[in-house]
C-alpha cells in the first residue's frame, strides 16, 4: 500500500497531542511562547490548541512568567485531574488495579487473587466490579476516566484483544478481555502483553534527558523483556515480542522444557532459583508444580533472598550465579539492538536486585562478546506500585495523547 498526501482533519488533532505532550514534558509548566519554540508550530496555532487544551480542562493556568515590558505571560501546566485511567496488570498470583491522573500519580490501587478463566464471563465480572469499586473509592469524575489499559502475560491476540494461552494462566485460553470488559464498564480498553505494557511506561515517565532506547528486563515469574528503539515500543508483527527465555546462558546447564540446556528463562527465574537452594539444602520443602507452586515460590524466594542478603554465602552464590547467567543474556541483547541502557523490574526483582546489580554489571562489560563501544548504564525502575499495572494505564495516555505522525496520512486508492 503507497501513502501519499496529508490528512488535513486530523492536523488538528495531531498539533494537540504535540502541544499536550510538550507540556506534559515540562513539570514546571512553560508559556505559550515557549511552546511555540519547543514544538515549531506557529504562535497562532500554540494559541488556538491551548484554548481548546484549557476548555477540555487537560491544562490550567498557574502562575505568570515576567520576561520585559508587557502583559506577563501565564504558565501552563498539565492538570492532573484533567483524565484517568485505569491500568490492570493481571499476573499468576494476584491481579492488580491502579488509578492514575493524568501527572502519572497513582491515585488508588487494589489486588485480588487471579481468578481462573473456565468460566470467562466470571472473569470479566469480577474485573468489571474491582474497577468500578476502585473508581467508587477514589472518588474521581468516572467521565474523566478515559479508559483502561489491561497488561497480561502473553502471548495475546492485540488485533482482537484476546489473551490466548498463556503458560502460567491454566484456563486462559482465547478469553476475548478487550471486547467484554470494555462492554462490561463501558470504557475504551486496551490490551498489551505485560513486558510492553513496562517499555510505555518507562518511556512515559522518562525525563527528556533518559535514553530513548533501552531493554526492560522484567523479573516476575518468568522472565521478559521489553524494548524501546528511538522513543517506539518494539511490538513485533503480532505484538508478542520481547521473550528472551530460550536464549542459551549455560550449555551444560539443566535440560529446559523446550529440549534445550541452558536457557535463561529456565535457569533465572524464581521457581529454579528456588528449586536449586533446595537442592543444595538451603532450603527445605518441595515447590508444587505449575501455577499451584506459586505461592510457595513467592514465600521461599523471599527466604532465599533474606539469607543472601544476610551474608550466607551458599545463598548469595545461587542469585549471583543467576545474574552471571543473566548477564550473557543481555549481552546479546545489548548486541542485537545497540542500546545504551537496560532497565530493571517486576513483582519479583526489588528482592535481589542488591546482588544482582553488584554481579551483573561488571560481567556485562568483561564480556568478550560485547559489541557496542559505548558505555551501558543499568537503572531500576522508578514506577511506583506494579509496573506493569502503571504500564497498561499508560496505554491509555499514550494511545490518547502521544503525538503520532502516521495519524496524518491517507492511503492512496
Amino acid at each position: 500500500m503507497v501513502f501519499t498526501g496529508s490528512n488535513l482533519p486530523a492536523v488538528g488533532e495531531y498539533n494537540q497531542t504535540v502541544v499536550l505532550d510538550a507540556i506534559r514534558r515540562h513539570p514546571h509548566g512553560s508559556t505559550r511562547s515557549k511552546l511555540a519554540t519547543f514544538t515549531g508550530l506557529s504562535s497562532m496555532t500554540v494559541a488556538n490548541v491551548c484554548r481548546r487544551l484549557l476548555a477540555s480542562g487537560l491544562v490550567e493556568e498557574r502562575g505568570t512568567h515576567v520576561n520585559g515590558p508587557g502583559k506577563p505571560a501565564a504558565i501552563l501546566h498539565l492538570n492532573p485531574g484533567g483524565g484517568f485511567a485505569i491500568g490492570v496488570h493481571i499476573d499468576p498470583a494476584v491481579v492488580t488495579y491502579v488509578l492514575v491522573d493524568l501527572a502519572g500519580e497513582v491515585r488508588d490501587h487494589t489486588r485480588s487473587g487471579t481468578p481462573s478463566a473456565q468460566d470467562p464471563e466470571s472473569v470479566i465480572d469480577e474485573m468489571a466490579r474491582s474497577i468500578d469499586a476502585l473508581i467508587t473509592a477514589s472518588g474521581v469524575d468516572r467521565s474523566r476516566v478515559l479508559g483502561i489499559g489491561i497488561a497480561t502475560p502473553g502471548p495475546v491476540n492485540i488485533e482482537d484483544g484476546i489473551v490466548l494461552n498463556p503458560p502460567m494462566l491454566p484456563h486462559w485460553h482465547r478469553v476475548p478481555l478487550r471486547t467484554a470488559l470494555s462492554a462490561a464498564t463501558g470504557l475504551p480498553v486496551r490490551l498489551e502483553k505485560d513486558v510492553t505494557a513496562a517499555a510505555v511506561a518507562e518511556l512515559w515517565y522518562a525525563e527528556p534527558s533518559d535514553s530513548r532506547d533501552f531493554a526492560f528486563m522484567y523479573y516476575g515469574t518468568g522472565l521478559g523483556t521489553g524494548i524501546a528503539v528511538a522513543g517506539e515500543v518494539v511490538r513485533g508483527i503480532s505484538s508478542n515480542a520481547g521473550d528472551p527465555g530460550h536464549m542459551t546462558v549455560d550449555p551444560s546447564g539443566p535440560e529446559c522444557v523446550c529440549g534445550r540446556r541452558g536457557c535463561v528463562g529456565y535457569s533465572v527465574t524464581p521457581r529454579a532459583l528456588v528449586e536449586k537452594a533446595q537442592g543444595l539444602g538451603i532450603l527445605d520443602g518441595e515447590l508444587a508444580p505449575g501455577a499451584e507452586g506459586i505461592p510457595q515460590i513467592d514465600e521461599a524466594f523471599t527466604r532465599l533472598a533474606a539469607l543472601a542478603g544476610a551474608g550466607d554465602p551458599r545463598a548469595y552464590a545461587v542469585i549471583a550465579d543467576a545474574a552471571r547467567q543473566l548477564a550473557r543474556a543481555v549481552v546479546v541483547i545489548v548486541n542485537l539492538l545497540d542500546i545504551d541502557r537496560v532497565i530493571f523490574g517486576g513483582p519479583f526483582w526489588s528482592r535481589v536486585a542488591p546482588i544482582v546489580l553488584d554481579v551483573l554489571p561488571s560481567v556485562v562489560r568483561e564480556d568478550p562478546a560485547l559489541v557496542p563501544p559505548h558505555e551501558v548504564r543499568f537503572t531500576e525502575s522508578v514506577i511506583p506500585v506494579d509496573v506493569a499495572a502503571v504500564g497498561a494505564a499508560s496505554l491509555v495516555f499514550d494511545s490518547t495523547f502521544s503525538p503520532r505522525p502516521s495519524t496524518l496520512l491517507i492511503a492512496a486508492g
